[in-house]
Formats: C-alpha cells, sequence, structure tokens
C-alpha cells in the first residue's frame, strides 16, 4: 500500500504535512509518497530525518488555495496535487491526501480517475461526533448542483463506507429536510424522499435539530446544504469551546475550576475536527481524503490512518458493487 500525500496543499504547508505524515508512517503497514518541492519538504523534515517508509516525488509548482480548481489544475501540471492525482491514476499509489484547495483536490481527482460506473456526482462525506457516536454527511462540498436521484447514490456509497470504514453493521441512511414528515420539504425533497423509500435501509427524513441527539448512520442533502451545515456546527464548535475558557476567572479562582479539566477534554477532543483527519471523497475509481485548509499535523496523520483503512477496507470495490445497479456508466461530470 503507497499513499501519496500533497505536501504543498494546505494553509501552513508543508510543515505539519511532513511531520503528520512522518506520524502516521508508524502505524501503516504500507509506503507514504510526500508530493512536493523537495527544498521546502527537506527545511521541515524531523531531525532524525523520515522513516524508511517514507519518501519524497519533487515536483515544482503548487496550486493555491484561492485559484480556480480547472484552470489550476490545466496549467500547472507539475503541481504536487496534479502529481499526487497522477501517481493513484498510474498505479504508483493507491490513496491521495491532500488539505490543499479542495475544488482543486475534487477536480483533479475526477478528471485523473473518473467516476464509478453508475455515479454521476461524487460526494465528500464528513464525520460528525453525536450523543450516540458518530454519523456520515454527504454531500459535504463537491457538488453543489444535483437532482434528486443523486442522493439515492450519495446513499448507497454513504450505506458502504460507514459499513466498511466505520464499522456500522446494517447502516441506515436519512434525507435531512425541514420536518419528519414525507410532505415536507421543497419538490427537490419531495422528490428525492419518494426514491430514496424505494430502498430498504431508508429511515426517513431527519430535521437539522436532531442529527445530534438521534442514533443515526448516514445523512445525505446537496453539497450547498451540506457545506453550510459543516461551517455552521465548526463555528458553533468552536463558539462553545471559547465561551468556556472565557467564562473561567483568573488566578487564583481558577485554581478551583482545574478539576474540570479532565472532564472537559473528551468533549474538546470530540468537537476537534483534527480528531477525524480528513473527509473521504466519494464515487470516483481512487480514494482521497480531502483535510482541513488549516489541517495540523494531528489532522494529517488521522486523514492519512484513514486513507490507509480505506484502501484495506477495499472502499472503491465495495462502493462499485453497491451501486452496479444504478444505471450505466458515466464518463462526464
Amino acid at each position: 500500500m503507497k499513499i501519496a500525500v500533497d505536501a504543498m496543499g494546505g494553509d501552513y504547508a508543508p510543515g505539519p504535512i511532513v511531520i503528520g505524515a512522518c506520524q502516521a508512517a508508524t502505524e501503516i503497514k504500507g509506503e507514504i509518497i510526500l508530493v512536493g518541492d523537495e527544498n521546502e519538504i527537506a527545511k521541515v523534515t524531523p531531525p532524525a530525518g523520515l522513516p524508511k517508509n517514507v519518501s519524497v516525488r519533487h515536483c515544482t509548482e503548487v496550486i493555491g488555495m484561492d485559484e480556480k480548481p480547472t484552470e489550476a489544475i490545466r496549467k500547472k501540471k507539475d503541481s504536487s496535487l496534479v502529481v499526487a492525482a497522477r501517481l493513484v491514476k498510474e498505479g504508483e499509489a493507491d490513496a491521495l491526501v491532500s488539505a490543499g484547495n479542495t475544488g482543486a483536490a475534487t477536480a483533479a481527482s475526477l478528471i485523473a480517475w473518473r467516476q464509478i460506473p453508475g455515479i454521476h456526482r461524487p460526494a465528500i462525506a464528513t464525520v460528525f461526533p453525536t450523543k450516540h457516536g458518530r454519523f456520515l454527511l454527504l454531500d459535504a462540498g463537491a457538488s453543489p448542483d444535483v437532482e434528486p436521484h443523486h442522493m439515492v447514490e450519495f446513499a448507497h456509497m454513504g450505506i458502504a463506507y460507514a459499513q466498511r470504514v466505520m464499522g456500522k453493521k446494517n447502516a441506515t441512511a436519512h434525507l435531512l429536510n425541514i420536518g419528519e414528515e414525507p410532505g415536507k420539504g421543497n419538490q427537490f425533497a419531495k422528490t428525492a424522499y419518494e426514491l430514496l423509500s424505494q430502498e430498504s435501509w431508508f429511515a426517513g427524513n431527519i430535521e437539522g435539530k436532531d442529527l445530534f441527539r438521534k442514533k443515526i448512520d448516514v445523512v445525505v442533502c446537496d453539497a450547498f446544504v451540506g457545506n453550510i451545515l459543516l461551517k455552521a456546527c465548526e463555528g458553533v464548535a468552536e463558539f462553545i469551546l471559547d465561551e468556556i475558557k472565557g467564562s473561567v476567572p483568573g488566578w487564583p479562582a481558577r485554581a478551583l475550576f482545574l478539576p474540570m479539566r479532565g472532564a472537559l477534554r473528551p468533549l474538546k477532543q470530540k468537537m476537534d475536527y483534527a480528531e477525524y483527519g480528513g473527509s473521504p471523497l466519494l464515487g470516483l475509481n481512487g480514494i482521497c481524503i480531502i483535510g482541513h485548509g488549516r489541517s495540523n499535523a494531528r489532522a494529517i496523520h488521522n486523514a492519512v490512518l484513514n486513507a490507509a483503512h480505506s484502501v484495506e477496507a477495499k472502499l472503491v470495490s465495495t462502493i462499485q458493487e453497491s451501486v452496479a445497479h444504478l444505471g450505466e456508466k458515466v464518463t462526464t461530470s
């Protein structure tokens, strides 16, 4: 198993990318390829050097976080992201990890690998913490303009990931909506509900207020709604943690609150995006884990482990089998 890591992608690259990849190298049964400028990578390499199972693939260009995805991919053929996607296409790597430009990562993967037969749109699947564990939301940012039947495809992919990677047996899927009743929502939601209702694993609509308090496995929506939800939740989580910190008085009164630190640590860990590493881009003939642009070393470490687990679980072939009946192969997005 070989995992290509976009060493130049991210707000703080390549430092945390290289450190996180090196940390993950000791925990995977395989190799890691750091794709990027070898001189820049050398500057942030740990004093002990790279682990034996970590190598560098030199390239000269970087796609910025604010660049237009398709244009950047077309012009920067020797960028770390494009080269990493090419390694997977040519069989030199089994998965790609990037904390860089999300749109560019999606476009580069789509162009290099194409969709799985039966899938019309790729979807970013993001793990959310809940009172009962974790659930998977898709699409969190890949395909904002979709049709109702794409929700069925998203649900199939989400269930495959939930079962094979997250260990959720007999997973079910919900449709994110403004109410639980079948007739709720706009025409898009109503049509999607009708299509999803034909599947035995469909568990109905779910409202936003119930996402974090009910026991659920997979939730589907379009990327416009999903990305708004994702960023709103990130903001609320940071707000709550900041408010807790701000409510603690200064010394010496703060000493009275020290016993609470241990009790709050699991909450902080549960709400920290770095614990989940990155989100898989599902629906393509390859594995791509997309990390947050501000990913620290721990986030990259977990993203690489996520990629390794997805490879070991044979995620792509599992999704291929799951959606084989949905339709003929589509070669354009």
